[in-house]
């Protein structure tokens, strides 16, 4: 299955790893359905790490999510470059819509084990054309914005979002 994301600097086209993380993939693709990344932003931008979207409306103001979803990131897919992965806080089962780039082999992020510090982050999908795009976004100038650092100084939107099954 594809999805791609319509930004003002481009798509970015990813291929799901429904096999992999099928309870991850059936997430985003719901909030994908309910067009719920529709007008979002990539809010958050660090060079060599990754860019982080899907959770913040022009304005940064926060968008309400669904339930959390059990963390998949014991799937055996590393954080590499190029490759997608949802976002959370520090409680390891807390993701919802928010999901990130990788713009490096972020081993870091990796399932190591099931410990609150050793689950790392859920792979869930590869981009399979537009990695330019992100490689453009990473190079937008950031600053803060209220309590949040690294946000983009002029937005980068998700303006839609489209799904080939």
């Amino acid at each position: 299955m594809q999805v791609t994301l319509h930004t003002n600097y481009g798509d970015i086209a990813l291929t799901m790893l429904s096999e992999e993380a099928p309870t991850t993939v059936a997430n985003f693709i719901q909030y994908a359905k309910d067009g719920f990344y529709d007008g979002t932003l990539f809010h958050r931008v660090i060079p060599g790490f990754m860019i982080q979207g899907g959770g913040f409306a022009s304005g940064m103001e926060q968008k309400e999510v669904r339930e959390p979803i059990a963390n998949e990131a014991n799937n055996g897919v590393a954080n590499e470059r190029g490759t997608v992965a949802m976002a959370r806080t520090n409680d390891p089962h807390s993701a919802s819509s928010q999901f990130f780039i990788n713009l490096a082999d972020n081993d870091f992020l990796n399932f190591r084990n099931e410990t609150e510090s050793g689950w790392g982050y859920c792979v869930f999908a590869k981009v399979s054309d537009g990695m330019a795009v992100a490689d453009k976004i990473k190079d937008v100038e950031t600053g803060n914005f209220g309590f949040h650092q690294n946000v983009p100084n002029e937005e980068v939107i998700i303006r839609s979002v489209t799904i080939d099954e």
